[in-house]
């Protein structure tokens, strides 16, 4: 259906683009880091669900009419412009505003390690650390991105051989990126988690909490106002 070489370079394409560092790589990595590896593989599974949806959709030809109109595409741009700045300053008001830390109680006394204790509070009043929380905020996070449509929009078909069955080729490329980046997450994950004891000391959280909120939020500010 689709020819090794042309997969090869697909996923030569697409594996480039997931080392890049950006909003995913972040979002795990903060995730995972604060000891979250329920939420993180949540996040994780929910970006990639995204992805599987916007390479359907560019399969059926949906996503073509996306960056057709332009009033459509602008709706979705700044729509998911405010949950990248919401979601980035949301994590930097919590730095600023959050409790002093307190001395841990007897309660605690079964937990030694400086990091955070399963359901601590780091981003406001309770974390949802369950898997469909990080399922939800990935799932929002990757399908408020216009560009990752546009991406597959202008990719894809050129992948795709003019006589192989449109989606079911179209759900194979999308799929050897999710693969891809699942793996990724993978390694992300594992590194984030030698780095727990580190990074659960108060003011390192707050630290990371910050470079990430700062790094989501321009996020959402640059696709706001990006052309």
């Amino acid at each position: 259906m689709i020819a090794m070489d042309t997969l090869g370079t697909f996923s030569l394409m697409v594996g480039l683009l997931t080392l890049t560092p950006g909003l995913d790589t972040a979002l795990v990595l903060r995730t995972a880091a604060l000891g979250r590896r329920r939420r993180a593989w949540g996040v994780v599974l929910g970006i990639q669900s995204g992805t599987l949806v916007w390479g359907v959709l560019t399969s059926l030809g949906i996503t073509a009419l996306l960056t057709a109109s332009h009033l459509a595409y602008e709706i979705l741009r700044w729509a998911g412009a405010a949950y990248l700045v919401w979601m980035g300053g949301r994590m930097l008001w919590s730095t600023w505003h959050r409790p002093a830390d307190r001395p841990r109680t007897t309660g605690d006394a079964a937990d030694p390690r400086p990091g955070p204790r399963p359901g601590a509070d780091t981003d406001g009043p309770r974390i949802d650390d369950s898997l469909l929380g990080g399922w939800r905020q990935g799932t929002a996070t990757n399908l408020l991105n216009p560009k990752m449509g546009a991406f597959y929009v202008a990719v894809l078909p050129q992948f795709i051989p003019a006589d192989a069955p449109h989606v079911a080729a179209g759900v194979l490329l999308t799929g050897v990126h999710v693969v891809l980046a699942v793996i990724w997450a993978c390694a992300l994950i594992a590194v984030a988690h030698t780095l727990r004891d580190l990074l659960g000391r108060p003011a390192a959280r707050r630290r990371l909490d910050r470079l990430t909120g700062t790094v989501i939020a321009a996020f959402g500010v640059r696709l706001a106002f990006a052309e």
